[in-house]
C-alpha cells in the first residue's frame, strides 16, 4: 500500500483527525518574505518532523542576518529578491514558501518554478484568477508542486465537521454563514494599498469565508451577488474594499451569506445548517484554538499548532504524494480567485454573476 493510499484510509473522512506524520525524508524550505507570518511559519517548523527551515529570501539585509542567527541558516542559503533565481543551483533547498504582499506572488512563483523548486504560496495566491492559472500552468510545465497556504484544511475541528457532513449527520445542507474581519488601522500600509494587496478586506479576510463556504457546504458555488459598504474613503481608497457582503448559490439549492470587513472586530464565525443538524465555529479560522459545536454538543478535538501541522502535511503531499481530505493545490487557489473576481464584478455591476469553477 502506498503512503497516499494509507493517508486516505486514515484521513479525517473516518475519524476527523489527521493521520500520524509518516517517517520519511525532510522537505527543506526557504521562506520568502521575512515578516511576522514568516517568523510564525519558521518557528512552527522547529516542531515539524518532515519540514525544515533551510533558507531565507528578503530585500532586507538586516532581516537576513537576524534569520541566519535565529534559525541557524547558512549564508549560502540566503538570497535577495534580485538573485533568488540562483536557488536553482542549491540542492539544500527543495521548496520556497512565498509570504510576500499579494501582488508579488505571481511573478515570484514563476521564478521559483523556473528554478525547479516546489512552491508553497500564501493565500490569496494572486490578485486575480488569470494570474493564479498562470502560476498553476508554470509549475505543471516544469513538474513542481504548487500548494496554497490553506492551514485550516488540516485543522481537526474543521475536518470532523466535514466527516459528519459526508456521513449525512447534518442531512441536506441548506445554509452557510461566514463572518470574517477585524478593525484595521492606518499602520497596515500594505493591506490598504491596492498596488500591493490587489484589493482590501476581501483579499485578506473574505477569502476565509469564500474557501470555508466551499469546504463546509461540500459543493462549488454557481453564482454570486455582492454589495460594498465604505464609511472611510480616506483610508479605503479606490479598489480597496472596506466591507463587502456577498451571497453564493450552490447546485443543491444551498445558499451562503458572508461578510468580509476591515471595519469591525469579533468576526471569525462559521455556521452550517442542514435539515437534521448544524455546526458552528467561533473562532473558525484564527491562529488560536478553534471552538466548535454541533447539534450533538461541543467538539473536543484538541489543538495543535496550525502551522506545524500544515507544514508536516504539506511535506508529505510533496514528498510522499499523499492526498489531503481538502485540496491545497494551485487549482484550489484558482477557484477562490474566480469567486473573488466574481464578487468584485457583482459589486461593480450590481448584478448576479454566474460562476464556472
Amino acid at each position: 500500500m502506498t503512503s497516499g493510499q494509507n493517508f486516505e484510509q486514515k484521513s479525517a473522512g473516518e475519524s476527523g483527525r489527521l493521520p500520524p506524520v509518516i517517517d520519511g525524508p525532510v522537505l527543506n524550505i526557504a521562506i520568502m518574505g521575512l515578516g511576522n507570518y514568516g517568523h510564525m511559519i519558521a518557528d512552527a517548523m522547529k516542531y515539524c518532523k518532515r519540514a525544515k527551515i533551510a533558507g531565507a529570501i528578503s530585500g532586507s539585509p538586516s532581516k537576513i542576518k537576524e534569520w541566519q542567527s535565529k534559525y541557524s541558516i547558512p549564508e549560502k542559503n540566503c538570497y535577495t529578491y534580485e538573485n533568488f533565481d540562483e536557488v536553482k543551483n542549491n540542492p539544500d533547498i527543495d521548496a520556497v514558501y512565498i509570504i510576500t504582499p499579494n501582488s508579488q506572488h505571481h511573478g515570484q512563483c514563476l521564478r521559483v518554478a523556473a528554478a525547479g523548486k516546489h512552491v508553497i504560496c500564501e493565500k490569496p495566491m494572486a490578485i486575480n484568477a488569470t494570474e493564479g492559472q498562470e502560476m498553476v500552468d508554470a509549475c505543471k510545465k516544469v513538474g513542481v508542486k504548487l500548494l496554497i497556504g490553506y492551514r485550516m484544511h488540516f485543522e481537526a475541528n474543521t475536518l470532523e465537521i466535514i466527516r459528519m457532513r459526508n456521513a449525512s449527520e447534518f442531512g441536506a445542507i441548506k445554509f452557510f454563514q461566514g463572518l470574517c474581519g477585524f478593525k484595521i488601522d492606518e499602520s497596515a500600509k500594505n493591506r490598504l494599498n491596492y498596488e500591493t494587496a490587489g484589493g482590501g478586506a476581501m483579499m485578506d479576510m473574505g477569502i476565509y469565508a469564500i474557501n470555508g463556504s466551499r469546504y463546509m457546504v461540500g459543493e462549488e458555488p454557481v453564482w454570486v451577488t455582492a454589495q460594498e459598504m465604505k464609511t472611510d474613503p480616506e483610508m479605503f481608497k479606490e479598489r480597496v474594499d472596506e466591507s463587502i457582503t456577498f451571497q453564493m448559490g450552490f447546485p443543491s439549492g444551498a445558499v451562503a451569506s458572508c461578510l468580509s470587513t476591515y471595519a469591525a472586530n469579533f468576526l471569525d464565525k462559521f455556521f452550517l445548517l442542514g435539515e437534521k443538524g448544524f455546526a458552528e465555529m467561533q473562532p473558525a479560522t484564527g491562529y488560536y484554538p478553534i471552538q466548535a459545536w454541533t447539534h450533538n454538543g461541543k467538539l473536543e478535538m484538541g489543538h495543535d499548532s496550525h502551522q506545524t501541522t500544515q507544514m508536516d502535511q504539506m511535506a508529505m503531499i510533496i514528498l510522499d504524494g499523499i492526498k489531503p481530505t481538502i485540496p491545497v493545490d494551485g487549482e484550489e487557489g484558482v477557484k477562490d480567485m474566480k469567486i473573488i473576481d466574481g464578487i468584485y464584478k457583482a459589486v461593480k455591476t450590481g448584478q448576479k454573476v454566474m460562476l464556472n469553477l
